[in-house]
């Protein structure tokens, strides 16, 4: 009964860790609506942004504006990793370290000095380890990224770039598609590529006050920080959805786990009452 006792305990402790799996699952699902809704509430702004910048941006007025300068070579470079504080994600955090990683990599086989800025303890925690200068670091950011989050992280950045210090701004971050498909992406956020697609402004009869030039120059930031806001909600978004998929796997592994078990247990304690049966058998056999 040894092993009866010890397959009984391990079917206790897989019961518990599918209790607690599961209900991870659940809470994971729950904050994924809510993350899905703020992605989707992000989007109509940065379109309405991207519009405009669209319409309004002539050659004569990019010339004019520090955020919109395209180097004719990337010297220095600044990449922002975005990452969670909390594993039991999958390899959701591993996937967004590799592809800042590859980034840092062939930015310095290009020639260009590239440092690394991190937002997430598991970012964080994994370069520090690996040895890489980490030049920012933030792990205060919580599910609900506001765009507070965005202007400290990104604000620094920006005036180092208009001051010439940097030459190019990367952002890694998670672009979340679906709850299933979450692909770790680099956006080039500075300088600021004039969004594609929509009619332009010149081609339209606009009656702009103030100016166009006093427009953009207006926007122009708030375009920036709000790139790195979606950044940021989307990354949590798929965070979630990353641990809701690794969770409902866990929990369907622990009731494969849990079945095998059971049955052997079962199978175990069979054999223990058809051994004691026999033993009463022969012993009354015996006494005759």
């Amino acid at each position: 009964m040894a092993k009866a006792r010890e397959l009984k305990g391990r079917i206790r402790s897989v019961q518990n860790t599918r209790k607690i799996t599961r209900t991870m699952e659940m809470v994971s699902t729950s904050k994924l609506k809510r993350a899905q809704d703020r992605v989707e509430a992000a989007r109509p702004y940065a379109e309405r942004l991207a519009g405009v910048i669209r319409r309004l941006l002539t050659p004569e007025l990019a010339a004019r504006y520090p955020l919109l300068r395209q180097p004719a070579q990337v010297r220095r470079a600044a990449v922002l990793l975005i990452t969670s504080n909390r594993g039991l994600a999958g390899a959701f955090n591993a996937n967004l370290i590799r592809e800042a990683r590859n980034l840092l990599v062939r930015l310095r086989a290009e020639g260009a000095e590239a440092e690394l800025h991190a937002a997430g303890k598991k970012g964080i925690q994994f370069f520090r380890f690996a040895g890489e200068t980490l030049h920012t670091s933030v792990s205060d950011i919580g599910d609900r990224p506001g765009a507070e989050d965005a202007q400290r992280l990104v604000d620094g950045l920006t005036q180092r770039f208009v001051d010439g210090e940097l030459d190019a701004v990367y952002v890694v971050y998670a672009k979340f598609n679906s709850a299933l498909s979450t692909p770790p992406t680099t956006m080039e956020l500075l300088p600021v590529v004039a969004p594609e697609g929509g009619e332009a402004g010149r081609e339209m009869d606009y009656i702009l006050e103030p100016g166009a030039d006093e427009i953009l120059g207006r926007i122009l930031p708030l375009y920036v920080r709000n790139s790195v806001y979606r950044a940021l909600v989307e990354t949590s978004a798929a965070e979630h959805g990353a641990r809701r998929t690794a969770m409902k796997n866990a929990t369907d592994n622990a009731s494969e786990l849990l079945e095998g078990l059971t049955r052997t247990y079962n199978r175990v304690r069979q054999a223990a009452i058809t051994q004691e049966i026999a033993e009463i058998v022969g012993g009354a056999a015996a006494l005759e």
